[in-house]
C-alpha cells in the first residue's frame, strides 16, 4: 500500500512474485493515491453523567483501526504491582447485530508501564447496553497512576460470524494436524 508525495519522482518496484513484478513509474511532484478507505459503521453511544465532559472515543491516526478509550474516574487510581481494576469509560454504545467491540491495550502503556488490558481482547457483545469496563492489570514492578482522561485501551469495531456448528465423528486430516502450542517453531 503506496501512499504520499514522491519528491523528486521515482520509480516503485513491487514483487508479485518470483516471476512477475509492476514497475510504476511517477514523474516529480506526482501524488500517489491514498489509501482505500477503512470501512465505516454507525454506531449509537451515549456519554454517561461521569463521562460528560470527556471525549467520545477517536482515532489518533487515520488509518488507526482502534479508537482511544479514557479513564472517566473522578480521582487517579493506583494500580501496585500485578493489581487489577476495571476502570470506567464513562460511555455506554449499541452496536449492530453482526458486530463486536474488541478492548485492545494500548501498545504504549504496555511497553513503558507494563499495564495492559487483563481479558484483552475483551469483547462487546451487540447486546450490551452497559458501561464499557476496561480491566486494567499492572504487570511491572512499579505502582502505576491513572488519571482522568488518561487514554486506556483500544476499541476496535469487528464484523463477526456464528458458528453452525455439525458433529461429526472425524475430521479432515492436515499437515499439522493436532499439533499446537509451539508445534510450528518457536
Amino acid at each position: 500500500l503506496l501512499f504520499g508525495r514522491l519528491v523528486n519522482g521515482g520509480r516503485v518496484t513491487v514483487d508479485l512474485n518470483e516471476k512477475d513484478d509492476v514497475i510504476l513509474e511517477f514523474p516529480e511532484g506526482d501524488a500517489l493515491p491514498p489509501p482505500a478507505p477503512a470501512e465505516t459503521v454507525e454506531i449509537e453511544i451515549i456519554r454517561l453523567p461521569h463521562g460528560r465532559d470527556l471525549a467520545l472515543p477517536d482515532y489518533a491516526t487515520a488509518a488507526a483501526a482502534g479508537a482511544d478509550l479514557l479513564a472517566a474516574i473522578s480521582e487517579d487510581i493506583e494500580l501496585k504491582p500485578l493489581e487489577r481494576k476495571i476502570v470506567p469509560t464513562g460511555i455506554s454504545i449499541a452496536l449492530p447485530v453482526g458486530f463486536e467491540a474488541q478492548v485492545r491495550p494500548r501498545s504504549g502503556l504496555a511497553a513503558k508501564n507494563g499495564v495492559t488490558v487483563a481479558n484483552a481482547p475483551g469483547t462487546i457483545d451487540a447486546d450490551y447496553r452497559g458501561e464499557i469496563g476496561v480491566i486494567l492489570i499492572n504487570l511491572s514492578q512499579e505502582a502505576f497512576r491513572a488519571s482522568r482522561g488518561m487514554r486506556i485501551a483500544q476499541l476496535v469495531i469487528a464484523r463477526h460470524a456464528r458458528a453452525a456448528w455439525r458433529e461429526v465423528s472425524e475430521l479432515d486430516r492436515t499437515a499439522r494436524g493436532a499439533g499446537g502450542f509451539g508445534s510450528t517453531g518457536v
